[in-house]
């Protein structure tokens, strides 16, 4: 029984060294992988970055108009002015401000996709150089176990 292991163990052996697996090809694609994940981390960042920074300016422009609706008026009719003024300046600021955003989503979106893209074609020149050397390599293994 002990034979017939240490038989198999050697022909596993041969059979894996006949076909060597190119860990510079492995390594370049983790490399790759990882370079794109900086780049998608940075374009997340900074998005995050630019949407509390409109988050805040928004947040400090409702405040300061509350601040001035919530003034002592002198008539009751100033009340309902106050308020019209807060809910119209409000509005426009509300526009200005999901347009801000829409268009750090649309940043966003149009960075993915170029990053996807860019990657896309790195891993396809990656892999067919891959796949190359691999055919050549199992080439070259077969005849020299035709040859044996």
């Amino acid at each position: 029984m002990a034979k017939t292991t240490e038989d198999f163990t050697a022909m596993m052996k041969d059979m894996m060294g006949a076909f060597p697996v190119d860990t510079k090809a492995v390594e370049d694609a983790f490399k790759t992988q990882a370079a794109l994940g900086e780049k998608l981390t940075t374009v997340a960042l900074s998005a995050a970055e630019k949407s509390s920074e409109i988050s805040g300016k928004w947040t400090k422009e409702t405040i300061a108009k509350m601040t001035e609706m919530s003034k002592v008026k002198s008539e009751p009719a100033d009340y309902a002015k106050a308020m019209t003024d807060f809910a119209s300046a409000y509005s426009e600021v509300a526009a200005e401000n999901m347009a801000a955003f829409a268009e750090v989503a649309k940043k966003v979106q149009m960075d993915t996709v170029e990053l996807m893209m860019a990657a896309g074609k790195d891993m396809s020149e990656e892999a067919t150089a891959a796949v190359q050397k691999a055919t050549k390599d199992a080439t070259t293994a077969a005849k020299k176990a035709a040859a044996k």
